[in-house]
């Protein structure tokens, strides 16, 4: 018997989809607030300029592959799960997850080098915002890898198989804001 929370429905949309939107829409303006911010302190100083050029294009272009390739990893473990196939979702999760250990690691490397050459939160007003932005884009990278692996184990036993769809969704938002990310905070020098 599944539970009254995933099968009932006052708006015709499942409860946990709805869920998972009004969780969005809440990181969307949170998200939408810094980045509003940055834009509006980059294009007052023009400074920020030689700050940024010092960070790594080539790291930021690696990551965004990776979260890129690991959103591709939650779209077969989706369908694998509307398919009823919980093993092999719950292994796509896994290679999803595996991509976010991987983004974190590398942004790790990334910030251990640039803390070493002194570029760190307090070296001026670009690092704050790049390690507030990318750092809060990191919690939820943590968070999401953290939920499903929940949501994987369950899945791997043909449990609850419509939260893979959920945790889906989540992982694109997260891979989204990387992509207003990324050439904000690496290739606009």
């Amino acid at each position: 018997m599944k539970p009254l929370a995933t099968t009932r429905s006052a708006t015709g949309i499942p409860t946990g989809r709805l869920a998972i939107w009004w969780i969005l829409a809440s990181e969307i303006v949170i998200f939408g607030g810094l980045i509003g911010s940055y834009l509006m302190f980059r294009l007052g100083h023009p400074e920020w300029a030689d700050a940024a050029a010092h960070t790594n294009t080539w790291i930021g272009a690696f990551n965004t592959f990776v979260l890129l390739s690991s959103s591709f990893t939650a779209v077969l473990a989706h369908q694998a799960a509307e398919k009823g196939e919980g093993k092999l979702a719950a292994k796509y999760l896994s290679f999803t997850i595996l991509g976010a250990l991987t983004f974190l690691v590398v942004k790790s490397f990334e910030w251990a080098s640039e803390i070493s050459h002194g570029y760190t939160i307090t070296a001026n007003g670009f690092w704050s915002f790049y390690y507030t932005a990318a750092g809060l884009h990191g919690l939820h990278v943590i968070a999401g890898a953290i939920i499903m692996a929940f949501i994987a184990k369950d899945a791997a036993q043909n449990k609850e198989l419509h939260r893979v769809e959920l945790i889906g969704i989540y992982w694109h938002f997260v891979d989204v804001v990387w992509i207003f990310l990324f050439p904000l905070l690496y290739i606009a020098k």
